[in-house]
C-alpha cells in the first residue's frame, strides 16, 4: 500500500531562502509586518486587513498579562530552581493553563460555536435560557463567566468589546455570550460578569477561528508575559523568598511551642 505525501504547506526553505505563506521571510516580512500581523498569517494563511488587524491585537494583548497568578507563580519558582532552562521555566507557567486559569477560552469558544452553528437569525435569549437551564441542571460550571477578582465586572470584557464594536465584529456570538451572562446572574441571583476568557471567545468565534485552537491563542499571549516576568525575577527575585516564607509557615504547626518561641 503507498504511503500517503507528507506535506505542509506553511512553508520551505533552501539555503537561500525561506518562504512562509507565500511570502518571503527576508523580503516581504522582515521589518516590513509586525508581530500581530505574523500570528495571523500563521493562522490564516494571509495577512490581516486593517481591521482584522486591530482585532486580533486587542485580543492577543489583553491575556499577555495578569500580575502573580499560578502561571508567572510557576515560572518563577522554575526559575529559580533552573535557571539555566528559561525554555523550562516558560513552559512550567503554560502547562497550568487549564479549565480554571486562561485556559476557559477554549471551553467558552466551543460552547458558543457548537450551540449556534449557524448564528444567521437565531434567537438568541431563547438559546442563552436553554444553555443555562442546561448546565443548571448538570450542575457544570459556564465557561466565561465570573471571576475570583475582579467583581462585578471584569473590565477587560468591555474593553474586548468595545473595540469589537468599533471594528464591526459586535455579532452574534458577542450577543450571545452576553446574553448567556445575563441569563445566569438572573437564574442564580449573583454577579456572573462574562470575563476576559468569555470576551476573547465571542470575538475568536466572530473571527471565525476554531474553538479547538483558541487555547493556543492564549498559550501564545501569555508565554509572552512570561518571559517579562523572568526577566524580573533576575532583576528582583522573589521566588525564593515566597518558597522559603511558604515553607516556614506551612511547617511552623509541626514545631514545638517552646522551640518556635525561643525557649
Amino acid at each position: 500500500m503507498k504511503q500517503a505525501e507528507i506535506r505542509s504547506d506553511i512553508a520551505w526553505a533552501t539555503p537561500e531562502k525561506v518562504v512562509i505563506h507565500g511570502l518571503d521571510l527576508c523580503e516581504d516580512i522582515v521589518g516590513k509586518i509586525d508581530f500581530g500581523q505574523m500570528a495571523f498569517l500563521q493562522l490564516f494563511a494571509r495577512l490581516p486587513d486593517e481591521r482584522e488587524l486591530r482585532m486580533f491585537n486587542a485580543m492577543m494583548v489583553i491575556l499577555v498579562e495578569h500580575g502573580i497568578t499560578p502561571s508567572s507563580l510557576a515560572t518563577r519558582m522554575t526559575y529559580a530552581g533552573a535557571p539555566e532552562a528559561v525554555q523550562a521555566a516558560v513552559a512550567a507557567g503554560l502547562l497550568g493553563l487549564g479549565s480554571v486559569f486562561v485556559g476557559s477560552l477554549d471551553n467558552a469558544a466551543r460552547l458558543l460555536q457548537e450551540s449556534m452553528p449557524d448564528p444567521h437569525n437565531a434567537d438568541i435569549d431563547a438559546l442563552a435560557r436553554t444553555i443555562v437551564e442546561d448546565y443548571r441542571a448538570r450542575r457544570e460550571i459556564l465557561p466565561g463567566l465570573g471571576h475570583p477578582f475582579h467583581k462585578p465586572v471584569d473590565p477587560r470584557a468591555p474593553a474586548l468589546f468595545k473595540v469589537a464594536q468599533e471594528t464591526g465584529y459586535d455579532g452574534p456570538y458577542i450577543r450571545l455570550m452576553t446574553a448567556i451572562g445575563r441569563q445566569a446572574e438572573r437564574k442564580l441571583d449573583r454577579a456572573l460578569p462574562v470575563n476576559v476568557t468569555g470576551a476573547m471567545a465571542a470575538v475568536a468565534s466572530e473571527m471565525g477561528i476554531q474553538w479547538r485552537i483558541c487555547r493556543g491563542l492564549a498559550v501564545a499571549a501569555r508565554a509572552v508575559g512570561l518571559v517579562g516576568h523572568i526577566l524580573e525575577e533576575m532583576r528582583q527575585p522573589l521566588a525564593t523568598a515566597l518558597y522559603l516564607r511558604t515553607e516556614h509557615e506551612a511547617s511552623a504547626h509541626l514545631v514545638p511551642h517552646e522551640e518556635r518561641d525561643g525557649r
